[in-house]
């Protein structure tokens, strides 16, 4: 297993980080314990550290399944455990001060190594402040109940620029991929952790698995340039060839994807400067595959017909550049309402005036149904 320094904190992480949020389940949504705890011990024989959970992870079991787990194989102290307070659902200070108790009775230990703010924005992160909950989460970390704080993060680069030099945090967690190099905090904020010297962990480094699998044409690019590489080994070594990406998360849902994940980082190989160019030029493949350009501006809502434009239009997209089909299909047919989606357009064009584009929209709109609700 490839380890790298957390940074300041001094501790030797596995680069390969195990995401608590997407263990195998059972038909009645409960987690598979049987095969996740397979999936722990093979994770942990192999070399990973780092399990990252958090409160709401399988409505509430992630954490209580990954404490009985270390508590029960007597590998605690072994590892790290990461886990989240939900800021959403923080009124006040004794509203951390309960949640945080009930975490360290879940995982079954008196301390937390890696404790995050969870999914910081700047709404959030203001009232955290003006609450005293920073403050007493620097209090935890005084008292050895939290070893080293940090926040996960999403919201624009300026607010992440805020937040980041608000402290000295120990690390901070960012969505980034080779797809989404601009969104969010973004290579910008790579670089900023960077310069301040703050270690970064990696979530969402396959875009939620988007990144994969691909249209087969897409696919042979890839094996044409390694057979012996997995798809989604692309998007993880892209993430792991950053100095400071310290840990890259993977939610895995089965034995295949752990093992898959594990060959890419057991002998991890950063991208060479051969290969750096082949991912540029997947990436502006992949773009050029969208079916129009809507930057999801919603200068076309609110629609007098109800329609969500801008949704469409992105699962739409996300279809045409990933091949998602599944995906695509039940974010549009059982995620949207029926009254949001594209054959409710009453064709009156005033989404098309609004329109900075001019782009047709009810014509795309016509074409996105078409696609969507035939989806196998």
């Amino acid at each position: 297993m490839h380890y790298r320094i957390m940074g300041k904190t001094g501790v030797e992480t596995s680069l390969l980080g195990f995401g608590c949020m997407r263990f195998p389940t059972l038909e009645n949504g409960k987690i598979d314990r049987l095969t996740a705890t397979k999936m722990l011990i093979k994770a942990y024989e192999s070399g990973v550290n780092y399990f990252d959970t958090a409160y709401p992870y399988h409505k509430g079991e992630s954490e209580r399944f990954v404490g009985s787990f270390f508590k029960t194989t007597g590998l605690r102290d072994k590892v790290f455990l990461a886990t989240k307070l939900p800021l959403w659902e923080i009124e006040s200070v004794a509203d951390a001060e309960r949640i945080f108790a009930e975490q360290l009775s879940h995982l079954k230990t008196d301390y937390i190594d890696f404790y995050l703010m969870h999914a910081v924005n700047a709404d959030r992160f203001d009232k955290m402040v003006e609450l005293g909950v920073v403050k007493l989460l620097e209090k935890y970390k005084e008292e050895g109940k939290i070893r080293f704080l940090g926040f996960s993060f999403h919201d624009s680069y300026e607010v992440f620029e805020r937040v980041i030099k608000y402290r000295d945090w120990d690390f901070c967690q960012i969505q980034l991929n080779y797809m989404d190099a601009e969104i969010q905090a973004g290579m910008r904020g790579y670089d900023l952790a960077r310069e301040l010297g703050i270690p970064l962990v990696i979530m969402e480094p396959a875009k939620g698995g988007a990144l994969t699998s691909y249209a087969p044409d897409i696919v042979k690019m890839l094996k044409d340039a390694d057979p012996n590489r997995s798809v989604a080994s692309w998007a993880f070594r892209w993430v792991g060839s950053l100095r400071n990406v310290k840990v890259v998360l993977s939610g895995m849902s089965n034995m295949e994807q752990l093992e898959d994940n594990l060959s890419t980082f057991e002998n991890f190989e950063p991208l060479t400067d051969e290969e750096k160019p082949l991912v540029d030029n997947l990436v502006k493949e992949i773009r050029s595959r969208t079916f129009n350009g809507c930057t999801g501006c919603r200068y076309c809502v609110p629609c007098p017909g109800g329609v969500e434009i801008p949704r469409v239009f992105r699962i739409w997209n996300d279809y045409g550049m990933y091949n998602n089909a599944g995906s695509a299909k039940w974010q549009y047919l059982h995620e949207m309402k029926p009254e949001a989606r594209a054959d409710n357009c009453l064709e009156c064009g005033v989404c098309e005036t609004a329109c900075p584009q001019g782009m047709p929209i009810r014509e795309h709109l016509k074409a996105a149904h078409a696609l969507l609700s035939s989806l196998e």
